[in-house]
């Protein structure tokens, strides 16, 4: 399919479509796989519930996530190049699977979310990189 074929974000299937498919592509990746497998322990049967919550609160704002997803990743092993393939495995998906107007905000908020999240774990690690 070409981008002018693809659907658009739409529904709560979109979103686990979504979800699951970028999940397949971390846990395939060499970088993210480990961290994911091997240092977290991801139990994948409840994380992927979360994850469809959580970007369908995001993206169709149905308000179903709760929970404080940066703390889960404090005591992980993960720099600007872990932040940088995930946005980039994110995006991949996205462009697979949908294009649209959600689609491009899947991307955006994904983006927003690695930028913030890898800020805050530098302050975390280093407290005196923000002076």
């Amino acid at each position: 399919m070409t981008s002018d074929t693809l659907p658009d974000i739409q529904t709560e299937a979109d979103i686990k479509a979504l979800v699951d498919s970028f999940y397949d592509r971390v846990n395939a990746d060499p970088l993210l796989g480990p961290v994911f497998n091997d240092v977290a322990h991801v139990n994948w049967a409840a994380h992927l519930p979360r994850m469809y919550d959580f970007w369908s609160g995001l993206l169709l704002h149905t308000n179903r996530y709760q929970g404080q997803p940066f703390a889960k990743h404090i005591p992980l092993p993960i720099g600007s190049g872990h932040f940088q393939q995930w946005l980039h495995l994110f995006c991949r998906t996205v462009d697979a699977l949908f294009a649209g107007a959600v689609a491009q905000e899947a991307k955006l908020r994904a983006g927003n979310i690695a930028h913030v999240f890898e800020t805050r774990m530098r302050t975390v690690n280093n407290p005196l990189s923000i002076l």
